[in-house]
């Protein structure tokens, strides 16, 4: 068996330093951009970035409405997460939760009047950060081919949600 990993590992091609640096920054902008991102909306409009983004995917949508598992992957949340975040945003009076008529189990998020008002004046703060702190740094750049890039990088399934290893599991 260790020679088969062994074996493995090496038909793997090395990056090249250029590719290196790219998969660095990448991961580290993965890391940092939610982070600065949810803190100037947090410093603006005491919304976090879950928050705007179901306000955001619910105010796209016709009647501002949205299966609750259609609206967790949109928002790239499991369900019982996006559950949290409605419940709150439901106790603010920015979304309804409403039982689905066709099948009774189903539930719909609902963006209310209050919630798209709150996301309109969370909009223009929330532009101006992600101006500053993405666009402006991509000035220069093919811009339809880096969406194209990130937007491949992101179309893949996310996959079963992360779970601890047992200790000492392998």
């Amino acid at each position: 068996m260790a020679s088969r990993a062994k074996t493995k590992a090496s038909a793997v091609r090395p990056l090249t330093a250029k590719e290196e640096a790219a998969w660095r920054a990448l991961g580290r902008a993965i890391v940092v951009l939610p982070r600065v991102l949810e803190a100037d909306l947090l410093e603006s409009d005491d919304l976090n970035l879950a928050d705007y983004s179901v306000l955001m995917n619910l105010s796209e949508v016709p009647e501002r409405t949205l299966r609750m598992n259609e609206l967790a992957n949109m928002v790239a949340l499991t369900v019982s997460g996006l559950t949290r975040v409605v419940d709150r945003l439901a106790r603010e009076g920015l979304v309804d939760r409403v039982r689905a008529e066709d099948d009774r189990r189903g539930q719909f998020a609902v963006l209310t009047d209050a919630g798209f008002d709150r996301l309109t004046k969370a909009y223009p703060h929330h532009l101006e950060s992600v101006r500053r702190r993405v666009i402006d740094h991509l000035e220069g750049l093919d811009l339809v081919a880096f969406a194209s890039a990130v937007g491949s990088i992101a179309a893949g399934e996310p996959g079963p949600a992360l779970r601890p290893r047992a200790t000492g599991s392998r």
